[in-house]
């Protein structure tokens, strides 16, 4: 049994805790709040202990593992406290907001042989887990393209996520994220990315709006709808199309046809998304306990950081750009890089 100090218990530290109450392997020992009353309340409604400040909890000494899921300008801090105790951390993403301070903490893990890991739930979704699969087999042939869409309008305008100080971006970082870590999983490396800023429909300093175009180095190409404007009304978040068929992974269902044939095959179940935390958390335990690595690797989230971080400077300087062709901004300021796009 793990037991996990949880530091953050924002919106998505919600998932975690229900996850965490349904895995047989992990269990919630103690939870760390800047909020002494938000504290407070995790830690009764877990039954963990509770602290205001991380470094108490890492104190503590209770926790075998850690879940970061404060915002992420905090993220390069807090994982490197917990990884100099050889404490395994697990990030929300992204793991940092600038490639020099994930690289950074990839070395510093690697130093002290500590387990580092990036959230990435779609990778645990079965149905993704599936089309991985087929698309290995050859079932659709040669990939060509890949479409993912993760827009919904939201208001921003109050959130944390929209002020770069703090997010480090837009929905790019924000949704693009996972967006970037899927076409890796699925298709491999990223050799070049082109980001083009959309025109936006709020007054916030980051982009809202935005495409990313993206090369792999096997070939195929991946065109991404990141939004906080708007819904493109598709109950699916991922086509995949071959020479020989094409898959589409939904949030009810998924299916996939096969050239010339007429008929759709239904395949896997929609989107969980508290089976999908509790596999993530069951991969993670089992990545400490025992000699297998975790399904995403502290390297996977320094990859994912990389594609991001060339994607606005493609924005920067409106073409395509080589994935990791350009040297990183210092770890220290961020900012000066991850405001690319922002409203005037």
């Amino acid at each position: 049994m793990t037991n996990f100090g949880l530091i953050g218990v924002g919106a998505i530290a919600q998932a975690y805790i229900n996850a965490l109450e349904n895995c047989e392997f992990a269990r919630m020992a103690a939870v760390a709040d800047v909020r002494p009353d938000v504290a407070a309340a995790a830690a009764e409604s877990t039954g963990s202990r509770g602290f205001t400040i991380y470094r108490e909890l890492a104190d503590w000494g209770g926790c075998d593992a850690v879940i970061i899921c404060t915002p992420p300008v905090t993220h390069s801090e807090i994982a490197r406290h917990f990884l100099e105790l050889g404490i395994p951390v697990l990030c929300e993403k992204p793991l940092a907001t600038s490639l020099a301070a994930a690289r950074e903490l990839v070395a510093l893990a690697d130093r002290r042989g500590v387990l580092l890991s990036v959230a990435s739930k779609f990778r645990y979704v079965d149905a993704v887990i599936k089309a991985k699969s087929m698309i290995a087999s050859g079932l659709i042939g040669d990939i060509l393209l890949l479409e993912n869409t993760f827009a919904a309008p939201v208001d921003m305008t109050r959130r944390w996520n929209a002020d770069p100080a703090v997010s480090g971006g837009g929905v790019v970082i924000d949704n693009g994220t996972h967006s970037a870590d899927l076409v890796r999983f699925l298709l491999g490396p990223v050799s070049s990315v082109n980001m083009i800023v959309g025109p936006g429909c709020q007054d916030i300093p980051v982009e809202d709006n935005a495409l990313l175009l993206l090369e792999t180095e096997g070939g195929a190409m991946a065109r991404v709808d990141l939004s906080w404007c708007f819904d493109k009304e598709s109950p699916y978040y991922l086509g995949i199309y071959g020479t020989g068929g094409c898959i589409q992974v939904g949030w009810k269902d998924s299916k996939f046809k096969q050239r010339n044939k007429s008929d759709w095959m239904a395949f896997g179940q929609g989107y969980n998304k508290l089976e999908a935390f509790r596999n993530q958390l069951t991969d993670f335990c089992g990545a400490i306990s025992g000699p297998k690595s975790a399904l995403v690797t502290s390297e996977d989230a320094l990859a994912t950081v990389r594609v991001i971080e060339s994607a606005y400077r493609s924005a920067e300087v409106g073409n395509w750009i080589g994935v990791g062709t350009v040297e990183p901004l210092p770890a220290a300021a961020p900012e000066r890089f991850w405001s690319v796009g922002a409203a005037e």
